[in-house]
């Protein structure tokens, strides 16, 4: 009896390991334990040193929240606990959103961010920050913080114009005697106050070898987005023409294999709430106007090209909540989603579970972090890693 009673239990030790050998996921932690205060809008690069650096923003709410600052966290090479959080940035009195780092192509730490004034999204700044000196514990060392101020001309309010025209007949308004909300779009992007501030920041950049950064920008006044594009590296930046649509909103970037770049969009806009798409043949200069494509979201996309020559997409892929967080496998550049796994699967308004960022190192391993909050008691960022190569 004993002996068979062994037998079994290795047997299912066995199972055990070999379940957890395959899954795709690898590690999954919270960066902190969870708190009550808001946490929200995470990212993440991965340093020459091996260390990772995280950041999110941290406070009393969002926008109408003066107390909100950007704080980071930072994991050593070869540690599995993330350090306590320390902070990253701060504008006195304003809130301080929707953090982006990155490494340009010269190994320069960038932080972008957003300093909301007058507690209104379409009021925001762009503010960022760069170090050479990032390699110790906490904090990396700033040498430098300045505002991106972008002007952009009337071939804005002539391609809002434009590419209204090409969208699907759209009814919606107030009422009989008030105007549509395209005009009112339209009416709107000739406004050269307007259309200069409130650019938000949310995702990760495009970045390529002669120095070009495409930096993804949205607008909640505007609800559609545009392109901030350096040619230095990051030392200046202009606008895009903008990415016109109803509601594609937080874009995430990619590059097609004949050289397009494509974004994949929140939506914002009318039913059926679907991931809005865009492509562009001028490394981000113009962008077609936004289709629905048939993957469903309410809250968040990311996007990512692969070493393997897969495209991954990473959101909420459901149409009434957050709590749930996908990943998809593309080998046709997004035609079809041969695989899928689930890094969040929750019922129905428990928890939320968003704003994911991603990246990829060299060991093929993919890095995860998004905003989970179990309720609103415990919130926390999560990091999690997936080996892409074990979704099936």
């Amino acid at each position: 009896m004993k002996s068979h009673f062994s037998f079994f239990l290795f047997a299912f030790i066995c199972l055990l390991q070999s379940t957890f050998a395959q899954s795709p996921i690898v590690q999954s932690t919270l960066i902190f334990p969870p708190q009550e205060k808001h946490v929200h809008g995470s990212s993440l690069v991965a340093l020459p040193n091996g260390d990772f650096l995280s950041v999110w923003f941290y406070g009393s709410g969002e926008r109408t929240a003066d107390d909100v600052k950007i704080m980071g966290s930072r994991l050593k090479k070869g540690q599995t606990k993330w350090s306590e959080p320390f902070e990253m940035a701060d504008t006195p009195l304003l809130p301080d959103c929707n953090p982006v780092l990155f490494l340009n192509q010269k190994g320069t730490l960038f932080l972008v961010w957003i300093a909301v004034q007058a507690n209104q999204w379409e009021q925001s700044i762009l503010r960022f920050k760069t170090s050479t000196d990032y390699n110790g514990n906490g904090a990396p060392v700033w040498n430098w913080q300045d505002n991106i101020l972008l002007k952009p001309d009337d071939r804005f309010a002539k391609e809002v114009a434009e590419k209204f025209k090409k969208l699907p007949e759209y009814t919606a308004g107030w009422a009989g005697y008030a105007p549509k909300y395209d005009n009112m779009v339209i009416e709107a992007a000739k406004d050269a106050t307007k259309r200069s501030i409130g650019w938000m920041t949310r995702i990760k950049p495009l970045q390529f070898e002669n120095g070009r950064l495409v930096l993804p920008l949205y607008s909640d006044g505007y609800n559609f987005s545009m392109m901030a594009i350096s040619d230095d590296f990051g030392a200046t930046w202009r606008p895009s023409l903008p990415l016109v649509g109803r509601g594609p909103i937080q874009p995430a970037l990619a590059v097609r294999k004949n050289g397009n770049l494509i974004a994949y969009l929140r939506d914002s806009g009318d039913a059926p709430t679907r991931v809005h798409v865009s492509e562009s043949s001028d490394q981000g200069e113009s962008w077609t106007a936004s289709v629905k494509s048939d993957i469903p979201n309410t809250a968040s996309v990311e996007l990512l090209n692969l070493q393997d020559g897969r495209l991954a997409f990473l959101g909420n892929d459901i149409e009434d909540g957050r709590y749930r967080v996908s990943l998809y496998l593309s080998d046709d550049e997004g035609k079809t989603w041969k695989w899928k796994t689930r890094l969040e699967d929750h019922p129905r308004d428990k928890g939320g579970y968003s704003y994911p960022c991603l990246i990829q190192t060299p060991d093929g391993l993919l890095h995860i972090t998004y905003s989970a909050h179990a309720d609103n008691k415990n919130k926390s960022i999560k990091y999690v890693v997936v080996n892409p190569k074990r979704i099936n």
